[in-house]
């Protein structure tokens, strides 16, 4: 331990006594020039690193007597949190009808014609709805329909105790379509003359997987989303008492900075839900109800705690007016709540709207695919893959795996090159590996993936861990 004149012995540990004198001016006089490192560990002096000439004093304490009480305190006593939030909206959403209604145009063409090549944003304010973009397909839909039955299917369908001053009525909608033919250019770089398929956009995409929950999803969004599905059904079925317009928020405590990188959640922190209500039930009355669904969501009770856990319902204390009426939404605006709930990088570019040649969509599924297996083959506790594109390329400019130092037996150089080795991942393989041309009732439909979130549900093709033992032959 270094020597300072001012420590003290307890417990046969030399102590320092945090002061500006003891510390900041006479240990650092002694080693001018140089960080302090002793240990890694920061000391903190009035809730800041100290500094001088812009270096950081970093040293091991043990604690420190307080000067004026003269008891011990210990350097941990005021660092217990390290907390990390998602959030996730349900269907109901302004956003997410944009992003439903978009993806139902994307599986009425491709149903139809496989080869469609589609590109349709949808922007929803008051009761218009804009279907903008650009498609080439042999099939011709009624869009106006398109966009009323998925509207009725989100919750939509006039028949709840809101007003239609309080909530979209499908009767009332205005439905504008300004759809083009997609550009040639792009076609004689997508559609190749050898079969294979160039990408339909340049750019970059994430994957993630973490080994905090059973399907390999990050804590928060994965609990946030399990709230929201459990009041959105509520709401489905009790149109007389809540609307569908749902937001819920989880906050999750690690308690320290080693735990979340090491993917060990500790305890949900906070949870928010807002859920509009009708008129006629107090605020009390909704607080309530919500507050029993939460508790019957089947959150892990090693998490959650009724009693610790800190819950606000409908926090402003009023929430009836919802939907567009009150609230614009457009296609891919949630691009956090459809991946990782911000815990991992995302590439920007929306996957609802888009074919299955449109990297931004299939990208994302190929990125997910690599990173479960990587972690539930033990290779790593939480893993990203990022893939990069070229417009007209078919084999991705870039592949790399990051494991964020959790990788377990072979580096992330390692399974970056095994991947790159094992899986072509142009637009075709993965559109051939994961069905993506062929959404259907029987596999899965785009404006149902719109609706749940484009990862982490275990029946979507791209969720599955069907080369697990290619994956753990790295272990051998």
């Amino acid at each position: 331990m270094l020597e300072n004149k001012d420590g003290k012995q307890k417990d046969g540990k030399r102590v320092y006594e945090v002061s500006e004198k003891s510390l900041h001016v006479k240990i650092l006089r002694k080693h001018l020039g140089r960080d302090l490192k002793y240990f890694g560990k920061n000391l903190k002096y009035f809730g800041r690193d100290l500094k001088y000439f812009g270096k950081n004093l970093k040293i091991y304490v043990e604690g420190f007597v307080d000067r004026k009480t003269k008891e011990w305190k210990t350097k941990m006593e005021n660092k217990s949190h390290y907390l990390f939030t998602s959030e996730v909206v349900s269907p109901g959403h302004p956003d997410k009808c944009a992003d439903i209604i978009s993806d139902s145009i994307v599986d009425a063409l491709l149903i139809a014609d496989p080869n469609s090549r589609v590109a349709s944003e949808v922007f929803v304010a008051g009761k218009h709805v804009i279907v903008g973009g650009e498609v080439s397909t042999k099939n011709h839909p009624d869009y106006e329909k398109i966009v009323r039955e998925a509207l009725i299917k989100i919750g939509y369908d006039g028949k709840s105790a809101f007003t239609k001053e309080q909530c979209l009525y499908p009767d009332e909608v205005d439905v504008q379509v300004l759809l083009n033919q997609q550009s040639p250019d792009i076609n004689q770089g997508v559609d190749q003359v050898d079969g294979e398929i160039g990408a339909g956009d340049q750019g970059i995409m994430f994957g993630f997987a973490s080994s905090e929950t059973a399907d390999l999803m990050p804590s928060a969004i994965f609990y946030a989303r399990m709230l929201c599905d459990k009041v959105y059904n509520y709401a489905l079925k009790h149109n007389h008492k809540l609307g569908v317009d749902i937001k819920t928020q989880v906050t999750i405590d690690y308690g320290t900075k080693e735990n979340f990188e090491n993917c060990l959640p500790q305890k949900i922190h906070t949870i928010v839900v807002s859920a509009p209500s009708v008129e006629g039930m107090s605020i009390e009355e909704v607080r309530t109800l919500i507050k029993g669904l939460i508790d019957d969501t089947g959150l892990p009770t090693e998490l959650y705690d009724p009693n610790d856990t800190i819950i606000h319902i409908n926090p402003t204390g009023r929430y009836v007016n919802h939907s567009s009426l009150h609230d614009s939404g457009l296609t891919g605006r949630k691009l956090i709540v459809d991946s990782f709930g911000g815990y991992s990088p995302i590439g920007g570019g929306a996957q609802s709207s888009k074919d299955y040649t449109k990297v931004d969509r299939s990208g994302l599924y190929a990125g997910r695919w690599i990173a479960k297996h990587i972690v539930a083959a033990g290779l790593a506790k939480k893993c990203s893959v990022q893939l990069s594109y070229a417009i007209g390329v078919a084999k991705p400019v870039s592949v790399s795996v990051d494991t964020f130092g959790t990788y377990v037996s072979v580096n992330d150089d390692v399974l970056s090159q095994f991947v790159m080795d094992n899986f072509s991942l142009t637009p075709r393989w993965i559109t051939k590996k994961f069905g993506l041309d062929k959404p259907s009732e029987e596999t899965f439909l785009y404006a149902d993936v719109a609706a749940r979130g484009q990862v982490g549900q275990s029946d979507y093709p791209w969720e599955k861990l069907d080369s697990l033992e290619l994956f753990e032959s790295l272990k051998k």
